[in-house]
């Protein structure tokens, strides 16, 4: 069964106006990442205050983030997925780029290194803050998605993009295959879009500009998509949907069957993950299958809710 573990991470605000936006954004966060199926022990919330409200689990510090990675790797198995998302401000100092910290700051090499001891094949980072371009080349690995609010560690000026990618998570029009289920790849496309608006709307230049990377190359790309080079691992990556947070039915057998549907979808997202690796002639069959699966099961299950007897 695919599971999502979620460490959100709000770094040194540096001032309340910015502590105030940054917390707003990782609450935000965590509030959707409940309304799509991520378990409260699955969720690891961290923030440069503890007043940041009732979900902060602790200090956004390097021990925090050790303690909380750790457990991680001890508790995700190889087929979950764990995402990591900071908010906050980061910095250049033309070698190296770090995200800043209440205590010491953490480089790119820092978060490799607790990245490195988890066991999942897929692992999520997204960095919202500035100068974060960096964090691309040196995090970048096969089975990792990568999000940078910066495509250099020049840019930076606070950035725009943590919001808008929090607000995918709440906004209809992101979800732009309308499967209820958000993509990190939607989730960046949205975020992009919005950045690039705002920016237009004051008449400004633009001065970030937002990367991803899933295919390992180091590089990154500004214009990722499913079907392309960058896109197709991110397209295939969510935290969960809206159908995994619905309760279940007080009927006994729907309930069965919806919890049956929901480890058929899980493992169609499963499968795609497992895409480049396996021969096409299997890959397609395991998918039809399953897909057929899938709606056998939702056809029993809309049948027996028809059926006004228990």
């Amino acid at each position: 069964m695919l599971r999502a573990f979620l460490l959100i991470v709000v770094g040194l605000s540096g001032d309340p106006e910015h502590g105030a936006q940054f917390q707003k954004w990782g609450t935000a966060l965590a509030d959707a990442s409940a309304k799509v199926g991520v378990s409260p022990e699955r969720l690891v919330y961290l923030a440069d205050t503890k007043e940041g409200g009732p979900r902060v689990g602790g200090r956004s510090t390097r021990e925090e983030i050790d303690k909380a990675l750790t457990a991680f790797a001890k508790d995700a198995a190889p087929e979950d997925v764990v995402y990591v998302v900071l908010f906050g401000h980061g910095s250049f100092d033309g070698q190296t780029a770090r995200f800043n910290l209440p205590g010491p700051d953490m480089t790119a090499a820092d978060f490799n290194t607790q990245l490195k001891k988890l066991r999942t094949r897929n692992i999520v980072f997204v960095n919202t803050a500035s100068s974060s371009g960096p964090f691309v080349e040196e995090l970048s690995a096969p089975g990792r998605t990568i999000i940078t609010a910066t495509r250099s560690g020049a840019q930076q000026f606070t950035t725009l993009f943590g919001g808008y990618f929090v607000e995918a998570f709440s906004t209809e029009g992101a979800d732009s295959d309308k499967n209820r289920r958000l993509s990190m790849l939607e989730a960046y496309a949205y975020a992009k879009t919005e950045v690039a608006r705002a920016y237009e709307q004051q008449g400004l230049l633009a001065t970030e500009h937002a990367l991803l990377d899933d295919n390992g190359d180091k590089k990154g790309s500004q214009d990722p998509s499913a079907t392309g080079a960058e896109g197709k691992l991110a397209a295939a990556l969510s935290l969960g949907s809206a159908a995994d947070a619905v309760p279940l039915p007080e009927n006994p057998k729907l309930r069965a069957l919806y919890l049956e549907r929901r480890d058929l979808e899980r493992r169609v997202e499963a499968l795609r993950l497992l895409k480049e690796s396996m021969p096409p002639a299997k890959y397609t069959s395991e998918l039809e299958r399953l897909v057929t699966d899938l709606a056998l099961k939702t056809r029993e299950i809309r049948t027996i809710e028809g059926d006004p007897k228990p």
